[in-house]
């Protein structure tokens, strides 16, 4: 494996996200359930995917809240903040800055989606604890190649109708909910190719409850 515990995780070579839905999105939480490894243990990298409008960003808050073993990783991205969105629901960054970290070999991974760039910047230290990416499938694509051992997770909406209420509640213009639309069907064939879980978000409560079942068997199976 390339990354391991210690006091900060390490890459075994430089390597060069979608939006959420505007809430905060603290990078640890103190909770109840105590997930973290013991020392010396390996890390697991668990990516969550799927197109705009699925809830990732809402699940993966209620996630982390309950498992003090995850340790979230703040995207960068080059889109402009959202109405009402919290200042530190990305790193929002010029392209210019976005690509001098390009080149300085600062990202686990990144994409263009829709004419934005979206990164997961090289975490410097973890606390021992597992790594969660919340990002587009492009970005988990990336990761699965350089790390395939990482886990999968794609996150879908019941329906095509729901996605579209989803992203006209959260803000986006016209043009952007039919160019959102019309990717996600490629997204999810895209992600269904890498052998990702599929995890429908219809009811809140279920679908974390169903992701943290998916994470507790990865960590009981290694």
């Amino acid at each position: 494996m390339a990354w391991v515990t210690s006091s900060a995780w390490r890459c075994s070579a430089p390597s060069p996200a979608i939006p959420g839905d505007g809430g905060p999105r603290p990078d640890r939480h103190q909770c109840n359930r105590d997930t973290r490894r013991s020392p010396g243990a390996a890390a697991m990298i668990i990516v969550v995917s799927g197109p705009g409008g699925v809830g990732k960003g809402t699940v993966v808050r209620r996630l982390i809240a309950g498992d003090p073993g995850l340790w979230l990783s703040r995207s960068w991205t080059t889109r402009a903040p959202r109405p009402g969105e919290a200042s530190d629901a990305y790193e929002f960054v010029t392209r210019s800055r976005f690509e001098q970290r390009i080149e300085a070999g600062g990202f686990l991974e990144y994409a263009e989606f829709l004419g934005d760039l979206y990164g997961t910047p090289v975490p410097e230290d973890v606390d021992g604890s597992d790594l969660l990416l919340e990002i587009d499938v492009q970005g988990a694509a990336q990761v699965a190649e350089r790390y395939p051992e990482a886990l999968l997770v794609l996150l879908v909406t019941p329906s095509d109708e729901v996605q579209r209420q989803r992203l006209e509640a959260r803000g986006d213009t016209p043009d952007q909910v039919a160019r959102r639309m019309a990717k996600a069907a490629e997204e999810i064939a895209a992600a269904t190719a890498l052998g990702a879980h599929v995890v429908v978000n219809d009811d809140l409560d279920d679908a974390v409850a169903e992701l943290a079942a998916v994470i507790d068997a990865a960590r009981r199976s290694r």
